[in-house]
């Protein structure tokens, strides 16, 4: 999160300076999502500056919640949203919050100790045969991920 929307109030507007970098999307982004998303208004001041209440926050981090991490298309979430309204859509957003917050090291302050540490399978002692076996599963499914990805980012660059 930025320093600036971290020091605001949560009831606080936000330019789309500061969502954009909340969101770690760029501004032209949020603007497309306003012209397929009818749902999302912010409020527009003297030069068409937007302003984004904190609902139109939630709502835009979970429409990126399901478009990036669920991998929903646009139409997929216009459908969410007629079908099960702005409430639920938004609730994606904020679940994902609520997980980065619990997945989040804590550091004490002045601390030089990285909070992932890097380490070896070798090094791992404290996992059941269980976890060792869906972690492992789960690094084969990330690896394929790359190679699709590697393939396909080939296929752009000789076309």
């Amino acid at each position: 999160m930025a320093i600036g929307i971290a020091q605001k109030s949560p009831e606080a507007f936000r330019t789309i300076s500061e969502v954009a970098t909340d969101l770690d999307v760029p501004q032209h982004v949020l603007r497309f999502w306003e012209t397929k998303f009818a749902q999302v208004k912010p409020m527009k001041r003297g030069g068409g500056r937007r302003y984004y209440r904190p609902e139109d926050v939630d709502l835009l981090r979970g429409i990126r919640s399901l478009l990036y991490v669920d991998g929903l298309t646009i139409k997929g979430v216009q459908k969410l949203l007629r079908e099960q309204g702005v409430r639920y859509v938004a609730e994606f957003g904020r679940k994902e919050i609520s997980l980065m917050r619990d997945a989040a090291p804590v550091m004490e302050p002045g601390s030089n100790v990285h909070p992932f540490p890097r380490t070896n399978a070798a090094q791992v002692t404290d996992v059941t045969p269980a976890q060792r076996e869906r972690l492992e599963a789960l690094l084969t499914e990330l690896m394929d991920l790359k190679e699709r990805l590697q393939a396909a980012k080939r296929r752009q660059i000789s076309s």
